[in-house]
């Protein structure tokens, strides 16, 4: 299993306001708990022990709740940027803290897959990026982004193109190695969307791995609405 799952968790989610003016988006409040603690239960449940948390837009509160994570059985890191560096960019700045292969989360949304299941896929791809996907056929309210090879590599990762016709998304988890981040461009903000992951399809380095489960994004009032109606079934 996975020694080491990293969340990106430094949103603001200013499509959540009035709620995130006065704390992050990961500490939404699904019931009592806050969005995050449902990611850090989910992840000790699968036997993953460390976590890595991504901090920026009121990151004490976060902090100051999860504290070491010994409350959950897990040992919990910080990484604090004290300006938005994007979804890339807080891994190259989090570089210290990273272990030589982790998993990638997003604070924002939740993937209730195998992870079991993802690491055997990892062993087959020596030092290779893996992409969790998902076969969306319209029940997510997003739009499809990944085109698959035929031997599972990304070949295309394209936002906000509906008339592509594509037929997977990017499902919000990653496997990632080290030395992936000593390639990350140089600028700040950096983007796994708009600079990394486009990058991978054109080279052909990075594979993918299916889930057979949707996943929850709470980047809207509607979609927090949803997890929360949803989540019962994971816990």
């Amino acid at each position: 299993m996975f020694d080491q799952a990293v969340i990106l968790a430094g949103g603001r989610g200013t499509r959540l306001a009035p709620l995130t003016d006065t704390l992050p988006k990961v500490m939404a409040p699904v019931e009592e708990h806050p969005f995050l603690e449902y990611q850090i239960q989910y992840l000790q449940r699968q036997g993953i022990r460390s976590i890595l948390l991504l901090l920026g837009y009121r990151w004490e509160q976060v902090k100051d709740y999860f504290g070491n994570g010994h409350k959950w059985n897990v040992e919990i890191e910080y990484s604090v940027e004290t300006m938005p560096l994007g979804t890339a960019g807080c891994l190259s700045n989090a570089y210290e803290k990273l272990n030589d292969v982790f998993v990638v989360v997003y604070g924002d949304s939740f993937l209730p897959c195998d992870y079991s299941l993802m690491f055997q896929h990892s062993q087959q791809y020596d030092q290779t990026a893996i992409m969790t996907i998902y076969p969306n056929q319209g029940e997510l309210p997003v739009p499809n982004n990944v085109r698959v090879s035929p031997d599972g590599f990304l070949q295309q990762y394209i936002k906000d193109r509906p008339d592509l016709k594509l037929e997977y998304v990017d499902a919000g988890a990653l496997v990632l190695h080290l030395n992936h981040i000593d390639n990350f461009p140089n600028k700040i903000p950096a983007s796994l969307e708009e600079d990394i992951f486009p990058d991978f399809a054109s080279a052909g380095t990075m594979q993918t791995f299916m889930s057979k489960h949707r996943f929850y994004d709470i980047g809207t009032p509607s979609r927090l609405d949803q997890f929360r109606q949803d989540f019962y079934q994971f816990f």
